[in-house]
């Protein structure tokens, strides 16, 4: 529990992350108080860049802000999804963008990578998850409901896909729980077809994760709980048998 370094920033941190060999982190701060959004990289293998509070890159995101990042696979970029709904890829080298896509109309809330780094997940206010290759941004599947996605994760054993949701939190204290706008739902990843929900959350759903074994997921909510659903048996027969 000891404080190692501390990093002060001028702006709110949005995203954080280390990159695949543990050496590297990146933050983006958020644009608000007359500051700008920007993406800050620091190499922990120089202990000056800490003590100083000088990263040894910082790309400004001057368009639009920077609401999710993560690593892509070996370090080499990060891939960070805007409030625009636009994805960027930046390099960790050079701090160049090597691409750009918008597929998203709306806020991307949160990105997954699958568990081989080849493919990632996004989560959108504009009531899609979408896939995408992390090397390439190509666009490979879609997964619609009625309501914003806060949080999608990708099954690490199976093509199963898990998303969570609601609305914002402002609007839900004009909503019964019966309507069942708070439930973990489950879409297969190459059919793009929806084949079970979960109840549970008396509250939108903020954040959803597989286990690594991919035995059980957990979702944590605006209703303060975190739930940890463990899959029947049968779960794991109706997969090997499809």
């Amino acid at each position: 529990g000891k404080q190692l370094a501390l990093v002060k920033t001028s702006s709110a941190v949005r995203t954080c992350g280390f990159d695949f060999g543990g050496n590297i982190i990146m933050f983006s701060t958020d644009k608000q108080m007359g500051y700008q959004c920007f993406v800050s990289f620091f190499d922990l293998r120089d202990p000056s860049q800490i003590e100083n509070n000088e990263p040894y890159m910082k790309i400004p995101c001057s368009d639009s802000k920077i609401t999710s990042a993560v690593w892509g696979p070996l370090g080499e970029f990060i891939i960070a999804g805007h409030e625009s709904g636009e994805l960027n890829q930046f390099s960790a080298k050079s701090g160049e963008q090597l691409a750009n896509i918008k597929e998203h109309t709306k806020q991307i809330n949160d990105i997954q990578t699958s568990r081989d780094m080849t493919m990632f997940i996004t989560a959108s206010k504009d009531n899609t998850a979408k896939l995408f290759d992390c090397t390439t941004l190509e666009h490979l599947k879609t997964f619609r409901t009625e309501r914003p996605v806060n949080s999608a994760a990708l099954s690490p054993i199976f093509d199963h896909v898990v998303l969570g949701g609601g609305q914002e939190a402002m609007d839900v204290t004009t909503t019964s729980t019966r309507i069942g706008k708070f439930e973990a739902r489950f879409f297969h990843l190459a059919f793009e077809e929806e084949f079970g929900r979960v109840k549970g959350h008396f509250g939108p759903i903020n954040s959803v994760a597989f286990h690594p074994d991919g035995k059980s997921y957990s979702s944590g909510g605006e209703d303060g709980y975190v739930r940890i659903h463990y899959f029947d048996p049968q779960y794991f027969e109706f997969e090997f048998e499809a």
